[in-house]
């Protein structure tokens, strides 16, 4: 398994409906924190503590909220919010 990011909850309702270009943001920074997440955890799945604490994330245009899921090899966007400025 190798790291990935994905929508969960009501994220993923809300990306339906986000115009594309901050999408496009919340999508680079995601990619940058599974790029962060691989390269602090290595063996991921071997993970024994407790997983790190999420966080905020501001984009142009609103923010998200994410969790990082250790022995998944995952970053959750648990939350979207489009300020649209």
């Amino acid at each position: 398994m190798s790291w990935k990011w994905e929508y969960a909850f009501g994220a993923e309702e809300v990306a339906r409906t986000a115009p594309t270009g901050f999408l496009a943001e919340v999508e680079r920074k995601a990619d940058e924190l599974v790029r962060a997440a691989e390269a602090l955890h290595i063996h991921g799945q071997a993970h024994e503590s407790v997983d790190p604490k999420g966080g905020d994330v501001i984009v142009p245009g609103g923010m998200f909220t994410y969790q990082v899921v250790v022995r998944s090899e995952r970053i959750f966007i648990v939350q979207i919010t489009y300020l649209g400025f």
